[in-house]
């Protein structure tokens, strides 16, 4: 057997033994199909008429099935975002909220911190994967981007630079997860209880 189909064969077979173990069925089993989508962009130079940033989220949630609740555009300042993301976070419509801009180094960059405040758990993972994915285009000056996730009262929080080409990239990672990440923040503690063994398996 050559190097190559070795490597091949290899590497199919975590693959393939993971799908067939117990519990991986279950572990998806409360995933949203369907999600409330909730998109702020913050910004002190735009506008919704030229939100770029904006309109790839939307065209990137709504092409993947999910509905766009409610759409808003807000200068950069702290009470505002924070305020307006948690009433987001609240609305019953509302699984998961994007905010898009102000993740910058400037001192009127304020996003990542207003939202923060308001994380109940961290998903660092979501910018971890961002800059990694980011460094592909910008090296590193990724440095500089800080992309952040939490959960907010049950509701996944993803916050994103609002660059056309950020924007593109941090939609694409969130229709990727956004279904778990809302289906798992939003169970019940009954349900939490009741999976606890087989989460922690997986």
């Amino acid at each position: 057997m050559s190097d190559e189909h070795a490597n091949d064969d290899h590497s199919h077979d975590p693959e393939t033994h993971e799908h067939d173990q117990p519990g991986t069925h279950e572990h998806h089993s409360h995933d949203q199909e369907h999600l409330g989508v909730a998109v702020l962009t913050v910004s002190s130079s735009r506008s919704l008429d030229d939100d770029d940033g904006g309109d790839r989220i939307v065209d990137a949630l709504e092409g993947a099935g999910h509905e766009v609740a409610t759409r808003d555009l807000l200068p950069d300042d702290y009470d505002k975002v924070q305020g307006t993301v948690q009433r987001f976070a609240d609305r019953d419509d509302v699984d998961i909220v994007i905010t898009t801009g102000g993740t910058g180094v400037t001192p009127d960059d304020v996003t990542v911190e207003a939202v923060e405040q308001l994380f109940d758990k961290e998903l660092p993972g979501f910018g971890e994967l961002f800059r990694r994915r980011s460094y592909e285009e910008i090296g590193t000056m990724v440095v500089a981007t800080r992309a952040t996730a939490g959960v907010a009262d049950g509701t996944p929080v993803f916050s994103i630079p609002g660059s056309e080409n950020a924007a593109t990239l941090g939609a694409e990672l969130v229709v990727s997860s956004a279904g778990h990440l809302a289906g798992l923040a939003g169970r019940d503690d009954e349900d939490d209880h009741d999976g606890e063994g087989e989460h922690e398996e997986n």
